[in-house]
């Protein structure tokens, strides 16, 4: 009796592929914003029909203009670290998703809790414990500009959030865990990106919501998905986690950025650089198998 073994099994390029990635610092440079580097991977990973799914602290206002410029309009995004995810058209369940109601199509999920609960928590803690830190909700756009080097309108974006707080922590390291444990109780957490601390509820995490994209492809398509994922910062590890193959960015900081991943790369190059030295590495050598994947994907499809 011979024993049938899927060609999956046989040769895992054969499986369809997505990429989940952080913006800044990684896709995006970490002061410019640019991501030249990475355009030619980017339009390559298009042509062939592979996601790329930006994981990120940004806001979903951030990322409508973001999507434009990136050519991924089409894929869905995980913002605020997981507390919001965004559904084309193509990836939504008829049964499950109500369609969107923006002028894109896009349906919103929101994994966390509103964010007055948050902000309204951290301002008791803030004055209850006499601790020294400076919410986004209480920066002016001004002082958002200066610590992100965004534009006016992007800064204006980056404050309308929905499940997160970015903060700016201004205190001793003994009162952030005081801090930490206090927020614990309210079912809500802390993350640290690169230039802010994130304060969102457990339930949210970049981790969560790319598994749960994942489990939504396979369920679509049918079939587990190759993930890759890259990022430069620590709240990055958790997505790291959640992926079969892991890209650490080399990061403009020196934050520890260790993710328990067996296929785990760091990069010398930093920012779009080092993400298409990422991608390349993982994938540079699959050319011809990514191209036979695209045409079998486009065959069944």
């Amino acid at each position: 009796m011979t024993e049938f073994t899927s060609p999956e099994l046989l040769d895992p390029a054969l499986q369809p592929r997505l990429v989940v990635t952080d913006l800044d610092g990684s896709l995006l440079d970490h002061h410019s914003y640019d991501f030249s580097p990475a355009a030619p991977w980017l339009a390559r990973l298009k042509q062939l029909g592979v996601p790329v799914i930006p994981v990120t602290s940004k806001t979903r206002a951030e990322l409508l203009p973001l999507r434009e410029a990136l050519g991924l309009t089409a894929t869905p995004f995980i913002a605020e670290n997981g507390a919001v995810i965004g559904l084309p058209p193509g990836w939504c369940h008829a049964s499950l998703d109500r369609p969107g109601s923006g002028p894109d199509g896009v349906v919103i999920k929101h994994t966390g809790v509103d964010i007055r609960f948050i902000r309204a928590r951290l301002a008791i803690w803030k004055q209850r414990l006499n601790l020294r830190f400076t919410p986004m909700g209480e920066m002016q756009v001004a002082e958002v500009i200066a610590r992100t080097g965004l534009d006016e309108p992007r800064a204006k974006a980056a404050k309308r959030r929905e499940g997160s707080e970015p903060l700016i922590w201004e205190d001793d390291e003994r009162a952030l865990e005081t801090l930490r444990e206090a927020l614990e109780g309210d079912g809500l957490t802390m993350t640290q990106g690169g230039r802010f601390w994130h304060v969102m509820a457990q339930a949210s995490g970049k981790g969560s919501a790319v598994t749960w994209l994942i489990q939504r492809f396979a369920a679509l398509r049918g079939r587990q998905p190759l993930a890759l994922g890259l990022g430069d910062g620590p709240n990055d590890v958790t997505m790291l986690e959640a992926v079969d193959q892991a890209v650490v960015i080399k990061g403009c900081h020196d934050l520890i950025v260790a993710p328990h991943n067996r296929a785990l790369y760091r990069t010398q190059a930093t920012g779009p650089a080092g993400w298409a030295e990422g991608v390349a590495h993982w994938w540079g050598r699959d050319d011809r198998r990514l191209a036979a994947d695209s045409h079998q994907q486009a065959a069944t499809a």
